[in-house]
């Protein structure tokens, strides 16, 4: 009976996180609301962390600070991870392969496009003495960056260039997911040119 409650609980939590807590049902454009989903995790974030280094904010957490980077791949590596769990065993749960429902992909994807491009372009745009600098210290979560990465990951998302429809291909959660991180990763190259240009 325990066993039954578990894997019962398991399979909520799953499906919670698969849809990105219930946007997965909207009737249309679903993965429209969860690359939604993914921008606004991405401002939380970079709200969230200091505007320099850990190390200005909270003196006497830490010797030494800690570079923007290691965050930002910390938080894309963690939501990427418990997404490709959730999205296996909502693909095993719904008997599909890549179900309409599960969106955890889309944000897991928008936050790979958003969240590494807001480094510090400023500070070594000037020079590349201080090219290093990007991976230091945040810059500000412009709305119109976040809007430029929302709309290049949805256009990235839809034509899926190579290798977006081969990752599809693989099995599980993998190919739910992988084809996103490419969508994210031509999106997130695209918003950089787009911020190294000042546009």
């Amino acid at each position: 009976m325990r066993r039954k409650s578990s894997a019962a609980q398991k399979r909520r939590v799953a499906l919670a996180i698969a849809t990105a807590l219930g946007l997965g049902y909207f009737p249309k454009a679903p993965g429209t609301f969860g690359s939604l989903a993914g921008i606004l995790l991405s401002w939380i974030l970079l709200k969230l962390w200091p505007h320099t280094s850990l190390w200005e904010a909270v003196p006497r957490l830490v010797n030494l600070p800690i570079p923007y980077i290691v965050p930002a791949i910390a938080a894309t590596l963690s939501i990427g991870l418990v997404g490709l769990w959730a999205a296996s065993r909502a693909s095993d749960c719904l008997a599909a392969k890549d179900p309409q429902i599960v969106v955890v992909d889309e944000v897991s994807g928008q936050l790979l496009a958003t969240l590494f491009t807001f480094g510090s372009t400023e500070r070594y745009l000037d020079g590349m003495t201080n090219f290093r600098d990007g991976f230091w210290w945040r810059g500000d979560p412009n709305w119109k960056y976040l809007v430029a990465g929302f709309i290049l990951f949805r256009v990235f998302d839809i034509w899926k260039p190579f290798p977006a429809r081969r990752a599809e291909l693989l099995p599980g959660g993998l190919g739910i997911m992988a084809d996103d991180w490419v969508a994210g990763a031509y999106a997130a190259l695209g918003l950089w040119l787009i911020r190294a240009l000042r546009f």
